[in-house]
């Protein structure tokens, strides 16, 4: 017998609750910002979200935060349906648009937005007007239990720190029991280990509630940090989704693989098709570079886009030789610089290719600006990608 927002659910309930877990929130969502020539904006998104973490990934002004504020009912779509729960919150062709105070939605911003004159526990509590004073009181004991908060809820915002701040902010979201919970951005200025220890309860406390939780990001670290699924978002269209290691570690868009950090991204033109071997082989920048590539369904002259990561590809000082890696190309070191605990270098080989390597890898190696190099990439480390599109 399960439990939800304080009552018992018999087991009809239970099979209407694994139900709908399925899909929890469906939304079609359009909407058009006017602006200068050139500088409009359009939203169209069309997805849907079951419950646990959902990251909605890209760059800042792709849409993600008009998103979420479509969802809560901060901003209206000039076009679309959403859906909560099965509840239709909004659907421009039925004229519905529940109010936000309405729609069971929680939603926390990068700044946590405390009132800085009332205490932790009394911020909490301001989400619960009209609660009985009993059911308030048991709410707030167990959301500051949940979140590790109890000891601060005598103490004004001021006085805690950041990552205790974010930790108030969603407490208070999330005691009025929402339907879905809405993060932007919440944990961008807190260092790594505060924010696993927040992501942690966090998962905790949703094992039991089990609400979608759509998380605001454009940190590839944080997607396969924190999400069960991604989606992408460029120029206010959804490119992509799936899960994290399906999506950015093997994009099948241009525009995907450059938000995964795909270094490495050339033109490129089919020059054969092998499909006994199961590969093709591909001409980059253009003709200078031959390279084998996974088999696609593409045509023999057909133009595309390869990308590889800079860490997918190794560097030696001699030529390799009895290797499984198909393609071994010759090229000279133009540049090589440290970043924090890695080295980038750059290897002209009629195209510049970006190679990633430890700095204990750059001294055993004597690795320098003009000398002569291989780089070693694997078939499978070369990505056939649909191009960007255009402006």
């Amino acid at each position: 017998m399960g439990v939800r927002e304080g009552r018992t659910l018999s087991s009809a309930d239970d099979e209407r609750e694994t139900a709908r877990n399925e899909i929890l929130l469906e939304a079609a969502i359009r909407k058009r910002y006017a602006g200068s020539p050139g500088s409009s904006f359009s939203l169209d998104v069309r997805f849907a979200v079951p419950a646990g973490f959902t990251i909605l990934f890209g760059r800042s002004g792709a849409g993600k935060t008009t998103t979420l504020e479509a969802i809560a009912g901060l901003v209206k779509p000039d076009a679309g349906k959403i859906l909560l729960e099965e509840r239709l919150v909004y659907d421009s062709a039925s004229r519905v648009n529940v109010d936000v105070s309405h729609r069971g939605v929680g939603y926390v911003f990068q700044d946590s937005a405390l009132f800085p004159h009332l205490t932790v526990e009394r911020n909490i509590r301001y989400g619960l007007r009209g609660v009985p004073e009993i059911e308030r009181k048991k709410r707030v004991g167990e959301i500051l239990e949940s979140f590790r908060i109890g000891a601060l809820a005598l103490r004004l915002p001021r006085v805690i720190s950041a990552g205790e701040r974010q930790r108030v902010a969603l407490a208070r979201s999330l005691v009025t029991r929402p339907d879905i919970l809405l993060l932007d951005e919440p944990l961008a200025a807190l260092d790594a280990p505060a924010k696993s220890r927040i992501v942690e309860d966090l998962r905790a406390w949703n094992r039991v509630r089990r609400i979608p939780i759509l998380y605001v990001t454009h940190s590839r670290e944080e997607v396969f940090a924190l999400g069960e699924r991604v989606l992408v978002i460029e120029r206010g269209r959804i490119v992509a989704e799936g899960l994290p290691q399906d999506v950015l570690e093997a994009p099948r868009e241009e525009t995907v693989a450059q938000l995964a950090g795909f270094e490495n991204i050339f033109d490129a033109r089919i020059a054969a098709l092998h499909e006994e071997a199961g590969t093709m082989t591909c001409l980059l920048n253009p003709g200078a570079i031959e390279i084998e590539a996974p088999l696609a369904r593409v045509e023999t002259g057909a133009a595309v886009r390869v990308g590889i990561r800079a860490g997918d590809v190794l560097l030696a000082t001699e030529p390799p030789r009895g290797l499984s890696a198909r393609n071994v190309i010759e090229g000279t070191i133009e540049a090589i610089e440290e970043r924090d605990f890695r080295v980038l270098a750059r290897v002209n080989c009629g195209a510049t290719f970006a190679v990633l390597l430890t700095p204990a890898a750059r001294r055993s190696l004597g690795l320098a600006a003009g000398q002569r190099v291989w780089l070693i990439v694997k078939t499978h480390s070369c990505h056939l990608l649909r191009p960007a599109a255009q402006d």
